[in-house]
């Protein structure tokens, strides 16, 4: 892969890795390679809806069929024919999502944290899935125990950096804006 900057976004649902990634594109060219990409491709393909569980499920059979790294390899091949200085992997979920990116010198796994009020806000507000909007709290915490949030916990133990996403907009992006300094300083 060639020189570049590539963050691995590590964080529950709604915690702001789609929002981070935006600000990434928007302020500093990246590009964003999703591992749910795939899935939904799969999914319309299929004609099936694309919500949170048939995502999950899709994807559990996926890499219990091919290998728990086969949305790795597909999010890293479209990564290396990116042209883009960054790299961002807005999803990361299990421990295999970031095994082929180790070996990329400039991989950098970046946790994002949000408390889980704030998170069930956003949720019912950004609509990213179409069952988002009318989830209720005890769905949204029973969403948090599907096999690919479950992962998220431990992943995210082993991030080499950490972003606070409780506040607002602009607190967060002068959080990127600070990540992005400090990386580029010691690359």
């Amino acid at each position: 892969m060639k020189s570049i900057i590539v963050l691995g976004l590590v964080g529950e649902i709604a915690s702001g890795k789609s929002t981070v990634a935006d600000f990434l594109i928007t302020e500093f060219k990246a590009e964003a390679v999703s591992f749910s990409q795939p899935l939904r491709d799969i999914l319309d393909i299929l004609s099936l809806p694309q919500n949170r569980e048939n995502m999950v499920w899709l994807g559990v059979d996926l890499r219990a069929r091919f290998g728990q790294d086969i949305l790795a390899k597909a999010v890293f091949r479209a990564a290396q024919n990116s042209s883009a200085p960054i790299i961002c992997l807005p999803n990361i979920r299990l421990a295999e999502d970031i095994t082929v990116f180790k070996a990329v010198p400039n991989f950098y796994l970046v946790k994002i944290e949000a408390h889980s009020e704030i998170r069930y806000q956003r949720l019912c507000h950004r609509r990213e899935n179409p069952d988002d909007q009318n989830k209720t709290w005890a769905e949204f915490l029973s969403d948090s125990q599907l096999p690919t949030e479950i992962s998220i916990r431990e992943v995210a133990k082993s991030a080499q950096f950490a972003l606070d996403n409780n506040t607002d907009k602009p607190c967060l992006f002068d959080q990127v804006k600070k990540l992005i300094q400090t990386i580029g300083e010691n690359t």
